[in-house]
């Protein structure tokens, strides 16, 4: 049942921010959008996802406002429309990083009065636009939040109940650091690998000849120009060492194969193997962390 009381507001209907406004409005509850590109918002208020314009006269209405845009763009529309904000009001963004986002941000909420934290949702499709967004992107999925390094737990709590309706799987809490510093290799540096992978000119000749491995390599390397390079820049010195640290790595796997030593590669690959299962937390008394920070 939607909650009566509640009213969103999505800046950015593409697929991240389209797919909050999706799940509200299924969920029955009143969201408010807003969007640079004329035809996604035509689109959402024509199907309904959206109820009408977030603007500065629908601004006060919201206890809930999703910034789904590029960093700096965030930093922006939040500096430009904070003043018209409800102190009662939950702010969070949907960023990459959160180095570039979130002091600023955290320093306006506390100028202004209303809680901002910064949020990553772990969902997301190479596919990007108001048009790929679903009501059901999120559910079952991880969603990671930022607070200020000082907050009363009960915000948390808001949080987590005002983003119940999208059906998220696991919260993690976490500092801005910390979560760019993991980000940086679970996400950004498999984008530049698959980006890099696909140059090949091989990758011309593999219809019928490829399957799973390429495709979950490649998936990913169809992407937004404009919107990863703004990503890695803004983590640039995390992304640098996860592939240095990459880089290494590849370099022991050529050398065994150019020195045709057979009892390297059997140990890089193995090492591998390893590798996995303890990520993955089934190698024995191997235990896998949630990044998190503790609750002031």
């Amino acid at each position: 049942m939607a909650d009566a009381s509640m009213t969103v507001g999505v800046v950015g209907l593409g697929l991240i921010g389209g797919s909050f406004a999706k799940a509200y409005a299924d969920a029955g509850i009143p969201v408010y959008g807003a969007d640079i590109d004329e035809g996604s918002l035509r689109a959402a208020l024509a199907e309904g996802t959206i109820t009408g314009v977030l603007d500065q006269r629908t601004v006060p209405e919201c206890t809930l406002i999703i910034i789904a845009l590029y960093p700096a763009a965030t930093v922006s529309w939040l500096s430009d429309t904070a003043s018209h904000i409800s102190p009662s009001t939950l702010v969070m963004d949907c960023g990459g990083v959160k180095r570039s986002i979130c002091p600023h941000c955290f320093l306006l909420a506390q100028r202004y009065g209303f809680v901002f934290f910064g949020g990553h949702p772990m969902a997301g499709t190479h596919k990007s636009g108001f048009r790929a967004a679903r009501s059901d992107l999120y559910v079952g999925q991880p969603m990671v939040l930022v607070p200020p390094e000082t907050y009363d737990p009960a915000q948390l709590y808001r949080f987590e109940q005002a983003l119940s309706p999208v059906g998220f799987g696991s919260y993690s809490v976490t500092s801005a650091s910390r979560h760019d510093q993991v980000i940086a290799y679970t996400s950004q540096l498999a984008h530049v690998v698959s980006s890099a992978f696909i140059k090949s000119p091989t990758a011309l000749q593999h219809t019928g000849f490829s399957a799973g491995s390429y495709k979950d390599l490649t998936r990913v390397a169809e992407l937004n120009p404009d919107m990863w390079t703004e990503l890695f820049l803004d983590n640039a010195d995390n992304l640098q060492s996860e592939l240095d640290l990459l880089i290494q790595e590849l370099e022991r796997y050529r050398d065994a194969l150019a020195f045709q030593d057979e009892e390297a590669l059997r140990q890089l690959l193995a090492e591998g193997t390893e590798a996995k299962l303890k990520a993955d937390g089934r190698f024995p008394n191997t235990s896998v962390a949630t990044p998190s920070m503790p609750r002031s």
